[in-house]
C-alpha cells in the first residue's frame, strides 16, 4: 500500500486527496479495559437432588466438562474517585462430572452449576447528560434509573476444566455469592440441594477474561464513499455431497507437526 493512503474497509483503498467529507458518526469509545487470568480453585458444585443422590454413592469424580451459562454484570461509581467505576461479575459454570460408583465401572454424567464473582475498578471518564432514544419507550425511560455510567462488556474465553475432587460435606456449606437466576434454575430441572447433601464436589477452572468500559461519543472522521459491495452472495447448496466435497482433505489432522525435535526441546526447557 502506497504512503498516505487510508483503507476504509472494503475491498477498495482510497488515498487522502479523494476524501469526500467530513462526517460525525456515533461510536462507542473504548476508555479502559483489563485482561485477566484466573485460577479458581475448589469452587463448590451446586446440584439438584437427583444428582446430589448420585453424588452421595460416588468414590471418585472427574471433571468432564465446563460451559459458561451466563454472566451478571452490575456497574457503580467508586465513591470519591471522579471517573472510576467499580464492575461486579458473577459468571455461572455449567459444570459436567463423570461420577464413578465403583472401580472400574463406567462413570454417570451429572451437571451441576458452580458460581465465582469477581470485581475490577476502571475508569470511565464521567458525563452529566441522560440518553433518551427511539428504541426504548416512555414508561421504560421513567422506570429507568437517572445513571450517565458507562457501559461495561465482559468477554469470556472458553474456561479450561482443570480438577475435580469428592469430599464430606461441610456443615455450613458456602453458598453461592448471590441469588441466582430462575432461566438457570430451570435449565437443571429444578431447585438445587445443600443441607441433606452427604457428599459435596469442588471444581478447579481456568477462566480467561477482558473487562471493558466504553460511551457513547461523537466522532469526526473522514469520509471517501459508500461501501457497496462488489461480489454476489453465494447460494449454499442443497446437496451435502456436493458441500463437502468442496472441503480439503485435512491432512494436518492425521499427521504429527513438523517441527524438529530440537524446536521441542527448547520449548520444554523454557517451561
Amino acid at each position: 500500500m502506497p504512503e498516505n493512503t487510508i483503507c476504509n474497509g472494503c475491498e477498495d483503498c482510497y488515498p487522502n486527496d479523494k476524501i469526500k467529507e467530513a462526517v460525525c458518526i456515533n461510536a462507542s469509545r473504548i476508555y479502559d479495559s483489563c485482561s485477566d487470568k484466573d485460577c479458581l480453585e475448589d469452587l463448590p458444585v451446586l446440584l439438584t437432588k437427583s444428582g446430589q443422590c448420585v453424588v452421595d454413592k460416588a468414590i471418585n469424580v472427574r471433571l468432564n466438562d465446563v460451559e459458561i451459562c451466563d454472566v451478571s454484570v452490575g456497574l457503580q461509581p467508586v465513591p470519591f474517585h471522579k471517573g472510576f467505576y467499580a464492575v461486579d461479575m458473577t459468571f455461572y459454570f455449567d459444570v459436567c462430572l463423570d461420577v464413578f460408583m465403583a472401580p472400574n465401572a463406567m462413570p454417570m454424567q451429572v451437571k451441576g452449576l458452580s458460581v465465582f464473582s469477581k470485581r475490577a475498578v476502571l475508569f470511565g471518564s464521567d458525563g452529566s447528560v441522560k440518553i433518551f432514544s427511539s428504541d426504548c419507550s416512555s414508561d421504560m425511560a421513567e422506570n429507568a434509573p437517572g445513571c450517565n455510567c458507562p457501559k461495561a462488556s465482559v468477554q469470556v474465553a472458553e474456561p479450561i476444566p482443570l480438577s475435580a475432587r469428592i469430599c464430606e460435606h461441610k456443615h455450613a456449606p458456602p453458598m453461592p455469592p448471590c441469588r441466582i437466576p430462575e432461566c438457570i434454575v430451570r435449565r437443571y430441572g429444578g431447585e438445587f440441594v445443600s443441607n441433606e447433601a452427604e457428599k459435596e464436589v469442588l471444581v478447579s477452572i481456568g477462566m480467561f477474561t477482558i473487562v471493558q468500559l466504553e460511551r457513547n461519543v461523537q466522532m469526526l472522521i473522514p469520509a471517501y464513499d459508500f461501501c457497496i459491495p462488489h461480489k454476489e452472495c453465494v447460494t449454499s447448496s442443497e446437496d451435502p455431497c456436493e458441500l463437502f466435497s468442496s472441503i480439503d482433505f485435512p491432512t494436518n489432522e492425521f499427521f504429527p507437526s513438523n517441527i524438529p525435535v530440537d524446536t521441542h526441546r527448547r520449548k520444554y526447557d523454557k517451561q
